[in-house]
């Protein structure tokens, strides 16, 4: 399992395209986006825009760097035949399936400090050392979900369409989550989807505690249900394609 996982983490994160959209892409956009709304004056959430702006790209860099590492990379696994070679080797199919999840959680620390880092030394962004603590730990809890979606993706969709699916789901929990733009500037409808999406709770996490507050009870629960339920569907996905693959 040790060997597994080291093996697992090395692919992870030398995967060029985890590098540019889950590193790269994060950090320029909030390069991009404190540059145009100014380094100054207090965001819609009632923070210092950059440090509402850093919350949104932790949480954007997060979520595709678990995608990265389930969804597509699963879908490709299955294509080539590395998924039944697995099979014959020693590794349970529950470690296989933990070692894919931890993996993913795992990638998705980079990620999020990093932005963190830019954040700090290009617009000073300052919490305290408990606040950022709690931060980043709340907000790399939130995105087990997301990890577990992609698993079920990884597991359903073929080769061809695992990665363009994830990548629309990606824009869309993006955009429809907020963290393109504050969700009090959305149109009605679209805060009342946005605030249902596991994405706008990963955020809602992050600002909240770097805003010095600690209730954060309808983001818990909406990650709670989405844990559930992207849970469920990831091992019924693994099952499926097991007792095919068996047949």
């Amino acid at each position: 399992m040790t060997g597994f996982l080291a093996l697992e983490m090395r692919r992870a994160l030398r995967d060029v395209r985890y590098l540019v959209i889950a590193v790269a892409m994060p950090i320029g956009l909030y390069l991009l986006f404190a540059g145009l709304f100014g380094a100054h004056g207090q965001s819609a959430q009632g923070l210092p825009q950059p440090t509402e702006l850093m919350v949104a790209m932790i949480a954007y860099g997060a979520i595709w760097a678990v995608f990265s590492a389930t969804g597509p990379r699963i879908a490709h696994e299955r294509a080539i035949g590395w998924t039944r070679q697995l099979r014959v080797t020693p590794l349970s199919p529950a470690s296989a399936l933990s070692g894919k999840l931890l993996t993913a959680l795992t990638a998705a620390l980079p990620a999020m400090v990093l932005v963190a880092l830019t954040a700090v030394a290009s617009h000073h962004v300052q919490l305290g050392a408990a606040q950022w603590l709690a931060m980043l730990a709340a907000m790399w809890a939130g995105v087990l979900p997301l990890a577990l979606l992609g698993l079920a993706i990884g597991y359903l969709a073929g080769d061809e369409v695992a990665f363009p699916l994830t990548m629309a789901l990606y824009f869309a929990l993006g955009a429809l989550g907020g963290l393109w733009m504050p969700p009090s500037v959305m149109p009605h409808a679209m805060q009342d989807i946005g605030q249902a999406l596991p994405s706008n709770a990963v955020a809602e996490l992050g600002w909240r505690i770097a805003g010095g507050q600690a209730s954060v009870p309808k983001a818990v629960l909406v990650l709670a249900a989405w844990t559930l339920g992207s849970g469920l569907a990831a091992l019924l996905a693994y099952r499926r394609r097991n007792t095919l693959a068996v047949h």
